[in-house]
């Protein structure tokens, strides 16, 4: 897609205040070490202090509710100042002996980036005095003082790309994935399914959806239990095509597509009607195969379920908090469907921000999403906005990570004809009984349970889908 340049004025601006309150971004770090937890048997490593690393574990477990491999150089305040080559050094020693991983990635944190390590150069030193250190092992520099997620997912997806492809004779059918973070495992599952039934063999990279799917090992394995696998990474330069899904992964398939002559093409968002014909036009046009028809019904059904739901989303004002890349998917099929972008807060800068028609959408966090969803028929946000929702009275649906109050976040799918389907009937229901339901406060009030009932002055009306009726209480 390309923007013109009239609309770049209408970037998302910075929030005018000095700190953040309520956080809804996650850092750089994070999103380096989930790309790298999409690699067949990796461990990341964090080069900082153990709490930051204790944090990311925590944050990623409750999410999947998998076990998650992850380690530490485990800095202290004397190797802070005198430089963390020698913990490093220890830590990749440890890992090999205990793990045996087949590959490790290492991502800087602000500590060390503060510190100024040579961290490149300090690996250099240490594989050539550790032959035995023969797995790849790939650095990347992600300050958490800079940028959000899924620019360290970017970052992450591109060092291994750029440390570890090369050019290789090219396989004919072979298609290249670089999913961006927004897209779960399920989402991975169901685009490769997608692309095997135009007769193609893809490649995914990073590959979530054989290490985060949730499935039992038959045995304990230290290290991811699935992903993309080393030989798998040999072999992406031999690819026909690249797909790159979201714009974070831009610099990722520029990469690729310099150093093998891979050509690449970006989707921008695959939730969607219109954006999932171009994905499946897109597939026709590399493989000579016209459409297989369940793909056709399933876009019929589709259709249907537009007409069944636009009833409940037209006019309805949405607020969406999230990283990028999923806020511009959300958001623009909110649009598709006759829905307002009322409120749209980001984490990080993006190209795809100037594609947003919301007025005001800014870089902030969840007290400024609050504050410019009032009034909004829905909140959309990971699971740290269900207080904001509650405070607003509005529907909530949780998207994005983390989502640590729901079970199946890694197996949602709203990617391609029947996963946007899905999330049609999962938004329009919620539409449809906030129609009919009081919330809190309307029982509080007594307020009978006619979504159009009336009250006197300084009851709270109803939240039903009667564009009048908006939530005010007189104080």
């Amino acid at each position: 897609m390309t923007v013109p340049a009239a609309i770049h004025e209408r970037a998302a601006r910075p929030a005018s205040k000095a700190c953040t309150v309520n956080p809804l971004k996650m850092s750089q770090p994070l999103g380096a070490a989930l790309a790298f937890l999409g690699v067949a048997g990796s461990m990341p490593v964090f080069h900082g202090s153990q709490g930051c690393t204790a944090f990311g574990l925590v944050l990623f477990v409750r999410h999947f509710r998998e076990s998650i491999p992850l380690q530490t150089t485990a800095m202290n305040e004397v190797t802070t100042i005198l430089g963390g080559g020698e913990n490093i050094e220890k830590a990749l020693l440890n890992i090999h002996k205990r793990a045996k991983p087949a590959f490790i990635g290492i991502a800087s944190t602000g500590l060390t980036e503060t510190k100024g390590d040579d961290v490149a150069g300090d690996l250099r030193a240490i594989k050539g005095a550790h032959p035995e250190l023969d797995m790849p092992i790939v650095y990347v520099s992600t300050p958490d003082y800079q940028g959000a997620f899924q620019d360290g997912w970017a970052k992450a997806v591109t060092a291994i790309i750029d440390s570890l492809v090369a050019p290789v004779a090219t396989i004919k059918g072979q298609v290249t994935i670089l999913p961006g973070c927004h897209v779960t495992p399920g989402d991975i599952a169901a685009l490769r399914a997608i692309v095997v039934d135009f007769g193609l063999s893809p490649l995914v990279l990073p590959d979530l959806s054989g290490s985060l799917d949730g499935h039992v090992p038959v045995d304990f394995s230290p290290t991811s239990l699935g992903g993309t696998t080393s030989a798998d990474i040999a072999r992406i330069g031999a690819s026909e095509a690249a797909i790159a899904i979201g714009e974070q992964m831009r610099p990722a398939a520029r990469v690729l597509a310099e150093k093998t002559g891979v050509p690449t093409r970006i989707f921008d968002r695959l939730t969607g009607l219109a954006a999932t014909d171009d994905f499946l036009a897109y597939l026709s046009a590399l493989s000579g195969r016209p459409v297989p028809d369940k793909y056709r019904r399933e876009r019929s059904q589709l259709v249907d379920a537009m007409l069944d739901a636009h009833f409940f989303f037209g006019g309805k004002r949405v607020a969406i908090g999230a990283e990028p890349d999923l806020l511009w998917a959300l958001g623009a099929w909110c649009k598709d469907m006759g829905s307002e972008l009322a409120a749209a807060v980001t984490t990080t800068e993006s190209p795809v921000l100037a594609w947003l028609a919301a007025e005001g959408a800014c870089l902030g966090d969840l007290e400024d999403l609050e504050a410019r969803a009032f009034g909004c028929d829905l909140l959309i946000t990971h699971s740290h906005g269900r207080q904001a929702a509650q405070r607003l009275g509005i529907p909530f649906l949780r998207m994005g990570l983390p989502i640590f109050d729901r079970l199946g976040a890694a197996h949602r799918v709203i990617v391609g004809y029947k996963g946007t389907r899905d999330l049609v009937f999962e938004v329009g229901n919620i539409f449809l009984a906030h129609g009919h339901e009081l919330r809190p406060a309307d029982a509080d009030s007594g307020i009978a349970q006619d979504p159009c009932h009336k009250p006197a002055m300084g009851d709270v009306t109803c939240a039903g889908s009667c564009r009048s009726h908006h939530s005010i209480r007189e104080t």
